[in-house]
């Protein structure tokens, strides 16, 4: 029994001398290009942060797209509370491909569809990059062999089917990001939609090929909508 208490007491001892893992903050920030963002943005996101009464260690965020506006909206709210209000918006500073899902590898098109934010790139060919899950199960369902990958939002001007919003945007959003999943939130979604999903403006393209797709989308659309807080 002796024997027992001490090897206890020697293995409680190791594990208090052992270093607590790195936060995944901590992590990030060990590239410096992440540092350089948090200095120049940090500071005045946290005050819009807490302008909009959110608390950045009860941060969750929720990204919607619009391929008509070409513009990245980015919402927030604190863990628990039911509504979103929405935060920054960016501007897409490039685009290619026409309005419709990505259907295959090489088609420069950027996918429509209900995504999440499965990668923080620190040391992008792009500045920083958050990567997608394209393909996700709803892509491959449609059994294509090749369906292409590697989407991402990211830094420059430049895109063959992601989404950029120049370097200093990127870096304020990259920022805002790593704060929400720092706070919790390890499922980031990113709703690509190619303009409103109302029904007054899915009339208007009724005759369009992919307008089944687009009403299959709706849903997930209006159900958003049903979370927002308009006035703050």
């Amino acid at each position: 029994m002796k024997r027992l208490l001490l090897a206890l007491g020697l293995l409680l001892s190791i594990c208090a001398a052992r270093p607590a893992a790195p936060t995944f903050r901590e992590q990030q920030l060990h590239y410096p290009r992440v540092r350089a963002a948090y200095a120049r943005h940090w500071p005045a996101m946290r005050q819009l942060l807490h302008r909009r009464h959110l608390d950045p260690a009860r941060l969750e965020v929720f990204i919607r797209v619009f391929k008509i506006g070409q513009r990245v909206e980015v919402w927030g709210r604190n863990q628990g509370e039911p509504a979103f209000q929405l935060v920054r918006t960016y501007p897409i500073a490039a685009c290619s491909g026409a309005l419709g899902p990505k259907r295959q590898e090489g088609d420069r098109q950027v996918p429509e569809g209900f995504y999440f934010i499965n990668r923080f790139h620190p040391s992008s060919l792009y500045h920083l990059s958050l990567g997608l899950d394209y393909p996700n199960a709803a892509d491959l369902a449609l059994g294509i062999p090749k369906p292409g990958g590697d989407i991402f939002i990211h830094g420059s001007n430049v895109t063959i089917g992601c989404l950029p919003i120049t370097d200093p945007l990127i870096e304020e959003l990259y920022v805002l990001l790593v704060e929400a999943r720092s706070a919790g939130q390890e499922a980031i979604p990113v709703h690509i939609f190619p303009f409103e999903l109302r029904d007054e403006v899915l009339a208007r393209y009724q005759q369009h090929r992919h307008y089944a797709f687009w009403r299959s989308l709706q849903p997930g659309y209006a159900e958003f909508e049903k979370m927002v807080k308009i006035d703050f």
